[in-house]
């Protein structure tokens, strides 16, 4: 047995009455994005269990710092009381987010993304919204927009959609989504793009997300 199999076993079966077997099969179904309610039906529990455990597998989730760089495309959208703003970097499946707790960005929120996220001297291609004015003014990177108002979307293309690729994740797997979970849900899909490796199976996501804690 794994080290990383006997830590799961110990810290996550202590005071839970699901057996074992029925907590690996919830893993199992949470990395393969098998939808809430056929993973009811597959794991023979509540749909209120199936979401707890998907939060707690999610909650062990690492929190990347990837830095983007070459070209890079980035937009915001819009849920209400949240704000999303997400960048992507062109040829690859590096993606970055952040939730914001209001129902609009600043220009100085939207520059403090930029400068923790997206490498200097890159291309930065944004829509033409006035929180991205002279923003290379802020930062080394070389902006380019489209204007949407005039049907211009050819440099933004990706990042639009990997709006809809969000919000076709939330439906598919978790039906439906609260304003509390909503930035959970987010951050979920930013690793499973960035980094599906993680998610291939049970063991290799136990392995890269837990570790043994040192005993005195």
């Amino acid at each position: 047995m794994s080290k990383s199999f006997r830590l799961f076993s110990n810290t996550w079966l202590s005071n839970c009455k699901l057996s074992l077997r029925t907590i690996w099969a919830l893993l199992w179904c949470w990395t393969q994005q098998v939808p809430v309610k056929q993973t009811v039906k597959l794991c023979h529990v509540s749909e209120i269990s199936v979401y707890h455990w998907f939060r707690v597998f999610r909650a062990q989730l690492p929190d990347f710092a990837d830095i983007l760089e070459g070209v890079v495309q980035m937009d915001e959208a819009y849920f209400k009381q949240w704000s999303l703003m997400m960048a992507k970097q062109i040829g690859s499946t590096k993606i970055v987010s952040v939730m914001v707790p209001q129902a609009s960005v600043t220009k100085q929120m939207t520059a403090q993304f930029i400068f923790q996220n997206i490498a200097p001297r890159s291309q930065l291609h944004t829509d033409g919204s006035g929180v991205y004015s002279r923003i290379d003014q802020w930062w080394q990177v070389k902006h380019n927009k489209d204007i949407h108002a005039k049907w211009q979307f050819g440099l933004t293309s990706e990042i639009e959609g990997m709006f809809g690729n969000l919000r076709t994740f939330i439906r598919r797997m978790y039906h439906h989504v609260t304003p509390e979970y909503l930035p959970e849900y987010v951050g979920e899909f930013s690793v499973r793009f960035s980094h599906p490796e993680i998610f291939i199976s049970p063991f290799i996501y136990l392995s890269k997300t837990i570790s043994l804690v040192p005993t005195c």
